[in-house]
């Protein structure tokens, strides 16, 4: 392979992992009902198999990295997978909702390394120049699997049972684990990084790499408090529309995924928006569009122009998100499975910090505060953001 071909195949198979892992991440929010009935408890009580799933997903992701930087990433995600694949199955097979739950934290323990893993490895084998458009790609895997996740998963249970939706995740799993396993096997570019020189160092001298570099540091808290506003007030969207503008579950559903179809969109037109905007424009228009496509849901109707504005939350995002995850990458190169590890790792305990700070507003002002408050704050840090960036 040339300096800078890059291993399209490989990092297509990565985007397949990345599309089972983050349907896990998703896929209980619509199967509650359900898996409530099924045990005799309360939604409320059922919630346990999203909070613990998510609280394990992002926190796996402070320890991984350096040990992708050991064993080599793509090894290492394709270990993951297949361990993701067995716990998944587990989780079909449960009796109780404590074992649910403990089946559902042990696959959030492995299925956390999935994405954040595969991003430093397109990060390893794409030059800077063109990373951007690159793992704009990549995520096209990553948001279909939420969009199935949100919107395929009530579908599905409903059709098959909410333990046969595992059953199909778990063969997902199976599959893009034997598709990673027959790449590393022939593809020498998915080995390259294993037993570098990288792997003398210690444990905690990759955590002193990242975090004495003040931009990693900046990045860090930037998509922390990226996560927090976005998915402090998008966490509640969906029971908004339910308890204010009357809909059914099932058109929740709907509505809420087309912010995976924002973010699908972003995916498609990323080479022409990094063209026209570049990375500073990105992050700057990515911020605005989310400040409208929020205030647009404050009135609550016309129904039509609702997942209007949650396809625009979506796009918005990852027009902003992308160009957070391309400079991850980039900002510590020596240690780069554990920078991204953090990075990530970040953006979902601000998610979880977002969530329950957003939880008192909502029951006090209702969403539309919410709601407000976030279309001011987002584009004030993209802007932040991008005024740092072009400092560099």
């Amino acid at each position: 392979m040339g300096p800078r071909e890059i291993p399209t195949r490989a990092i297509v198979l990565l985007a397949c992992a990345g599309f089972a892992s983050q349907s896990m991440v998703r896929v209980t929010d619509s199967l509650l009902p359900q898996i409530a009935a099924d045990f005799g408890v309360t939604v409320g009580a059922a919630s346990i198999v999203v909070t613990v799933y998510a609280a394990m997903h992002g926190s796996i992701q402070l320890v991984i990295g350096p040990i992708g930087e050991r064993i080599g990433k793509y090894l290492a995600i394709t270990i993951a997978c297949g361990l993701t694949a067995v716990l998944v199955l587990l989780c079909g097979l449960t009796q109780s909702l404590p074992s649910l739950a403990l089946a559902r934290l042990a696959s959030g323990a492995t299925a956390g390394w999935i994405i954040p893993l595969a991003m430093a490895f397109v990060g390893d084998v794409t030059p800077y120049e063109r990373r951007q458009q690159v793992l704009g790609r990549y995520l096209a895997g990553q948001i279909s699997g939420q969009l199935s996740g949100q919107a395929a998963g009530g579908i599905l249970g409903d059709l098959m049972g909410w333990r046969n939706v595992f059953f199909l995740l778990a063969a997902l799993f199976a599959l893009a684990t034997l598709a990673l396993a027959l790449e590393f096997a022939r593809n020498p570019a998915t080995r390259k990084q294993a037993g570098s020189s990288r792997g003398a160092r210690g444990f905690a001298a990759d955590y002193v790499t990242v975090l004495s570099n003040p931009w990693a540091r900046t990045l860090i808290l930037v998509v922390g408090a990226e996560g927090a506003l976005m998915f402090g007030a998008f966490a509640y969207v969906g029971a908004d529309l339910h308890a204010r503008l009357g809909f059914s579950l099932t058109e929740v559903g709907l509505s809420v995924a087309a912010f995976a179809v924002g973010g699908l969109v972003y995916v498609m037109a990323v080479t022409s928006l990094y063209a026209w905007f570049g990375q500073q424009g990105l992050a700057r228009v990515g911020g605005l569009v989310v400040a409208l496509a929020y205030l647009a849901l404050v009135p609550g109707g016309p129904v039509w122009l609702i997942p209007i504005a949650i396809a625009g939350i979506g796009l918005g995002f990852y027009m902003f998100h992308n160009t957070l995850q391309t400079n991850a990458t980039q900002m510590s190169p020596q240690a780069r499975g554990t920078a991204v590890a953090i990075f990530s790792a970040g953006f979902y305990l601000g998610q979880t910090v977002g969530v329950a700070m957003g939880a008192p507003t909502i029951d006090r002002l209702g969403a539309p505060a919410l709601f407000t408050f976030v279309a001011l704050a987002f584009p004030l840090l993209a802007w932040w953001f991008a005024a740092r960036l072009s400092k560099r």
